[in-house]
């Protein structure tokens, strides 16, 4: 196989697709021999061990599938090529076509990321669907993710839940991060839908390769069996969904127009003799009521009317009225027993329909959460506290003096400090080596009428209360004296080759109505660290309610990983209890993602108990287990890229001024709007190619809320007023070969070197990045912009087939 590829790429070949298997990995191997001819030549490869790929718009089966599908707007890229071959073949009976089918295999060099930017951006797919097993490159998979759901439904299904995760874990946040729950959580922050079934993944591309995005859930049911629609009712309401509520409009006409025995509420049951005309006069009404966001019509057949003749005045209405909404209303169908000529007639409407109240309920859902994740990803975040300011400097001395030392865990004063840099509120901790100087130490806790807390100090044994190491409610100095004596003695006998330094004497916190939560981070070998949250105390792991999210965190995430959390309805207020602090505690969380960012040496952390009431949240208990990281994880700590605070730049502009230029932030989304407004009609048409008339929240979002691994944004801010004054953007390809730059200044700056500023920016940070070559399309008739690119050393050519366009070009890494 190697050799083939060499000679492939001898003759000019661009791309190589390898079906064969048992090609082997890593160094040494034939499919290292067959990525290095490859590379050699410049040719793509697709597999090994891998179907094929399809790509039925243009009739081309390189595959070993039984048979080319039908043209469609379905795009599947599948890590096993069974799982591709079955749904090739499903596909087929239900009537959906695909706009393509890549069976990617072991990916030793195309993979999910190169595939999602593809079919993202290709005007024939309108889904995506994802079927994975593991995922090598998880910035790389992450980037590509968030862009396309960006722009269409993607939804995968991941095989392997149940592996063994977190075995080796010595804290309890590390040993609740199992690997699919990690895997949920970057699907979930990716905006993909995720299926756990392939009926679920056919219920979802049904759905979605059919039906346009729509906002809202409440689903109105219209059938002709009762029983069917309660058991549909159920489901909607297990699937989180919402059953809507019929107008009084609505109801006074269908009392004029059904039997006096219809449901007169929602499911509308119309009765077991339903006729088609019967289906149409309800149909119409719930598609014209406007308290509910879609339809779904079910039928079961029996021997009084035509399943056929009431799919067509379905299908009749629906296609109606699509061509007189410009936003149609979705309506599904679920045919229970469905015949072939029924079905036949639904996609031939290109209505989704399903067999079952269970597929057709889950299908209506997917597309409900897809459009919850379109809206969640386009948020605009509030804005942290102006006092949150880290002392960075002082987390990664402690940690760093901690690894020097060789030492795998921080102690308790060590974490204290550490925490405190970030504000993150901790029971102080006092040291003592012996008895006596644990009953001197405490007095400044008791004289103020605090009982205190002893605990066993040692880097050997983590949890301190298997060894009896933790004595509560210590109320005199004596006291505090004895347990020390017991607490040293017990840790000694039970670990005889353990170090002991001594105690620590901490405050005994009494919070009777506090909640006992944990909170902190976990090291996934895929997706680096993340961060965990659910109820806490001792037994968290066999409450194992928690929820995990991938930093870095911005209050609104944070609190949205609260709510999925069954401890968060404690939160609320009950009965004499008030509610808790859920504002100080979704900033706790964001100072965490914070600190995972900022000192990367950090691989467990446990805050556990975390109390949290109605004045503030509290730290009882806190474990940091700290462990050297490689070289590229030290420079890309994050598998999403935070904030790149070190590209702040300050410069001067011709007339003497300062100008402030920092990347772009998810809430700068009013500078936009304001800058926008400053820029005239004209040099919009020129940066945008088109007159650009009104700037929506979805609009200013895609430019405020970037990727910053493969996409940065520089905005020129005015140190006085806080105005924005410009700005310039870079978009590289997923292998970072090509970037393409845009940049905008606003009309009443121009003319100062603002323009000159930004661009050298941009190339500094492509030459940063290594991006090897940068690029742009200007109109012939932007004279200035043209001008200053050649002056940065652009070659500038015109673009073929497109009058009036030219491209620059500038190579700035080899």
């Amino acid at each position: 196989v190697p050799g083939i590829i060499a000679e492939a790429g001898v003759k000019g070949c661009s791309v190589a697709i390898i079906l064969s298997a048992g090609l082997g990995h890593g160094p040494g191997s034939y499919s290292e021999a067959v990525a290095l001819a490859a590379r050699a030549h410049g040719v793509r490869l697709i597999g090994p061990n891998c179907l094929g790929v399809l790509v039925p718009p243009a009739k081309v089966n390189a595959s070993f599938a039984a048979q080319l599908p039908q043209s469609g707007d379905l795009a599947l890229i599948s890590q096993s090529g069974a799982v591709a071959a079955g749904l090739v073949e499903w596909a087929a009976q239900q009537g959906l076509g695909f706009s393509g089918i890549v069976s990617v295999g072991d990916q030793i060099d195309v993979d999910f990321a190169d595939l999602l930017d593809y079919f993202a951006l290709d005007s024939k797919t309108r889904a995506i669907l994802l079927y994975v097993e593991s995922i090598s490159d998880a910035r790389k998979f992450m980037s590509a993710a968030r862009a396309a759901a960006r722009v269409k439904p993607v939804v995968v299904i991941k095989s392997g839940r149940h592996a063994l995760g977190a075995k080796a874990a010595a804290t309890h946040t590390g040993a609740l991060a199992g690997s699919d729950a990690v895997y949920d959580a970057a699907f979930r922050r990716a905006g993909l839908l995720r299926v756990f079934d392939l009926d679920e993944l056919f219920s979802a591309a049904e759905m979605l390769a059919r039906v346009k995005p729509f906002e809202g859930q409440r689903l109105a049911i219209l059938t002709n069996g009762g029983g069917i629609g309660v058991l549909a009712v159920d489901r909607l309401i297990d699937l989180g969904g919402k059953l809507a509520e019929l107008s009084s409009t609505t109801i006074q006409h269908l009392d004029a127009v059904l039997p006096k025995i219809w449901s007169r509420a929602n499911p509308i049951d119309i009765a077991g003799d339903a006729n088609a005309m019967r289906y149409r006069t309800a149909l119409e009404a719930l598609i014209d009521d406007p308290e509910n966001d879609a339809v779904m019509v079910m039928h079961v057949t029996t021997a009084l009317a035509s399943p056929q003749e009431s799919a067509a005045v379905v299908a009749d209405v629906v296609t109606d009225r699509r061509s007189r909404a410009t936003l149609p209303k979705p309506t599904l169908a679920v045919w229970v027993a469905e015949d072939n000529a029924s079905a036949a007639i639904f996609d031939n409407a290109n209505i989704p329909h399903f067999t079952s109240e269970a597929a057709g309920i889950a299908g209506f859902m997917h597309a409900v959460r897809y459009n919850e994740a379109r809206v969640s990803l386009l948020a605009t975040p509030p804005s942290l506290p102006k006092d949150f300011l880290p002392n960075t400097a002082k987390a990664q001395q402690i940690v760093r003096k901690a690894v020097a030392d060789g030492r795998a865990w921080l102690n308790p004063l060590e974490i204290a400090e550490l925490l405190g840099a970030y504000g993150i509120p901790i029971v102080p901790a006092l040291f003592a080596r012996n008895p006596e100087e644990a009953a001197a130490v405490s007095h400044s806790l008791l004289s103020a009428g605090m009982p205190v807390v002893a605990k066993i100090l040692s880097p050997d044994i983590v949890h301190k209360s298997e060894v009896g190491g933790v004595v509560l409610n210590l109320m005199t100095k004596d006291g505090v004296r004895r347990a020390t004596e017991e607490i040293l003695a017990r840790a000694r006998f039970a670990r005889p080759d353990a170090r002991i330094e001594g105690v620590t004497i901490h405050p005994m916190i009494l919070r009777p109505k506090a909640r006992e939560l944990i909170a902190g981070l976990a090291d996934d070998p895929t997706f680096g660290p993340v961060i965990v949250f659910g109820a806490g105390g001792t037994a968290v792991e066999v409450v194992n309610d928690k929820a995990l999210a991938l930093p870095p965190l911005d209050l609104n995430m944070a609190r949205a990983l609260i709510a999925r959390t069954r401890v968060s309805r404690l939160l609320k207020a009950y009965r004499d209890i008030p509610a808790a602090d859920e504002a100080a505690l979704a900033l706790l969380l964001v100072k965490l993602a914070q600190l995972a960012a900022d000192v990367p040496d950090i691989r467990e952390l446990d805050l556990n108990p975390v109390l949290a009431d109605s004045d503030s949240v509290l730290a009882v208990d806190a474990r940091i287990a700290v462990r050297p990281i490689d070289a590229v994880r030290v420079r890309n700590p994050l598998t999403i890229r935070p904030y790149p605070k070190d590209w702040e730049r300050s410069g001067k502009l011709l007339d003497g001024r300062t100008v402030f230029m920092r990347p772009v932030k998810p809430e700068d989304e009013s500078l936009f709007l304001e800058f926008l407004h400053h820029v005239t009609p004209e040099d919009l048409r020129l940066r945008f190619f088109a007159h650009i008339k009104e700037f929506s929240h979805t609009f200013i979002a895609r430019l405020t809320q970037i990727d910053y691994a493969r996409s940065m944004c520089f905005i020129a801010l005015d140190p006085q007023t806080g105005s924005m004054m410009g700005v310039v953007r870079l978009h590289s390809d997923a292998r970072y070969l090509i970037g393409e730059f845009a940049i905008l200044v606003r009309s009443d700056h121009k003319g100062c070197g603002l323009g000159w500023l930004l661009m050298q920016m941009i190339v500094d940070y492509a030459t940063a990045e290594g991006i090897h070559t940068i690029t742009g399309t200007v109109l012939r008739e932007n004279t200035t912009m043209l001008a200053m690119c050649q002056e940065f050393g652009f070659s500038i050519t015109s673009v073929q087939d497109e009058v009036g366009v030219m491209t620059v070009n500038r190579t700035v890494s080899s």
